[in-house]
């Protein structure tokens, strides 16, 4: 006997019923991307390894231990499933010349990524994100937007406890500065740093910084602070955003150790974080990353966005009282009879084509039988057809919900009828 195959770790399956709550969710998300402008982009799955790696870093964790890395055995490239989406964006932009002749870009895309970690609650090997990209916008107005369009989406989705924690990276010549100072100060504490912190101490010490490791606290409160290096451009572009915040109500905190994981960040950034799903707190987050148009061969573009993991979005939504309608058809036919099948086909169609949902009983059974799939499948009225009906080229109409009687009608004018129940108060205007 066979083994039976199963998922492979971390990627999971979206059952029918999570799958029509993504499908809504994915609707709210959308109206809510147009809204502000955004078009859509899609990339592939799979890139050629140096974007990743010359994009993100490559002494970051995603490139070092996470990133699906493999080589082509028909041409020998080396290829990886994407771990996030902003490198392949600015990649295809490049590449099909969309911001010489197009002007500046909003563009959004979503899709699953792929990163190599222990799965748990709502971090998973193929997770999904949306990703925002404002691409060619300089101003701290492009930032200042990117996190307001943030909290419209909190606010359209009725999320609580959600709180927005922003930072300046400066200019990569500040960076330096500050880096500098920074490894200095952390070689006198190297005995103390774990094994976590001693390889990063010269290769991305701005990490241990986010080091989630109790002991190092008091090490890393007491560093050299990125804010004190910043020149009068950085502390003018920061202190805009900040305002542009306040005057928009939008609370915030300054969190001097947000650096996030990837190199290509400058300026500003920004995490929205949650108390309500355990360690894995963070829902969003992004900010500007001017030098990565030029990293990739292209000519130098500001650039901003942000990301946001579905998953843990979701589950918060949910937690916050959140849940999707169910998806039902309006009608469900059931017959009996070879005459009344066939009736019961070009009834179907006939509704289908004048816009309504309907699921047509497959597989025979006895009237009682199909009734009961019928208000199982929470439609609202059942289109019944047997032999005399079929004979008479009607078809009964039985209301599922709300009780009422059942009435035959000729097939020609079942969708009008159909639509009396349905909407009966539209009916009645039109009357």
């Amino acid at each position: 006997m066979s083994q039976t195959l199963q998922a492979v770790r971390g990627m999971n399956d979206i059952l029918p019923d999570d799958a029509e709550t993504w499908e809504y969710f994915e609707d709210i998300v959308r109206d809510w991307l147009q809204s502000y402008g955004y078009r859509p982009i899609r990339m592939p799955l799979v890139e050629p390894t140096p974007l990743f790696k010359r994009a993100i870093g490559e002494v970051t964790d995603i490139v070092e231990k996470e990133m699906y890395s493999f080589e082509d055995a028909l041409n020998g490239e080396h290829l990886t499933l994407r771990p996030e989406g902003t490198a392949s964006c600015v990649r295809a932009v490049i590449q099909h010349s969309l911001i010489p002749s197009g002007g500046p870009q909003r563009l959004y895309y979503y899709g699953p990524m792929f990163r190599h970690e222990r799965p748990q609650k709502g971090r998973y090997r193929q997770f999904h994100q949306i990703g925002v990209e404002a691409l060619g916008f300089a101003g701290p107005e492009t930032d200042a937007e990117l996190i307001l369009m943030c909290a419209r989406l909190w606010d359209d989705l009725g999320l609580e406890d959600v709180t927005l924690e922003i930072n300046s990276l400066g200019a990569p010549q500040e960076r330096a500065a500050h880096r500098a100072a920074l490894v200095a100060y952390l070689e006198q504490h190297r005995d103390q740093l774990d094994e976590d912190g001693r390889r990063r101490l010269h290769t991305n010490p701005l990490r241990i910084l986010d080091t989630k490791n109790p002991a190092l606290q008091a090490i890393v409160d007491a560093a050299p602070r990125l804010a004190d290096y910043l020149g009068d451009e950085s502390k003018a572009h920061f202190d805009a955003v900040q305002v542009f915040l306040k005057d928009a109500g939008i609370p915030y905190r300054i969190n001097h150790r947000l650096v996030r994981g990837l190199d290509y960040y400058n300026r500003t950034v920004f995490e929205w974080v949650t108390t309500r799903l355990g360690a894995q707190g963070t829902i969003c987050a992004g900010g500007r990353y001017d030098g990565l148009f030029e990293q990739l061969g292209g000519k130098p573009q500001p650039a901003a966005g942000f990301a946001i993991g579905i998953e843990r979005l979701l589950l918060l939504w949910q937690a916050c009282g959140g849940e999707s309608e169910r998806m039902a058809p309006d009608a469900y036919v059931v017959s009996v009879g070879d005459a009344a099948q066939r009736l019961a086909f070009r009834a179907a169609e006939a509704l289908r084509e004048h816009g309504f949902a309907v699921l047509m009983h497959c597989g025979g059974g006895s009237f009682k039988s199909q009734m009961k799939k019928a208000d199982a499948s929470a439609a609202a009225v059942a289109v019944v057809i047997g032999e005399d009906e079929a004979a008479a080229a009607e078809v009964g109409l039985k209301p599922l919900r709300g009780g009422g009687a059942q009435q035959r009608v000729a097939l020609e004018t079942l969708p009008e009828a159909l639509a009396g129940l349905l909407y009966p108060e539209e009916s009645v205007q039109e009357g």
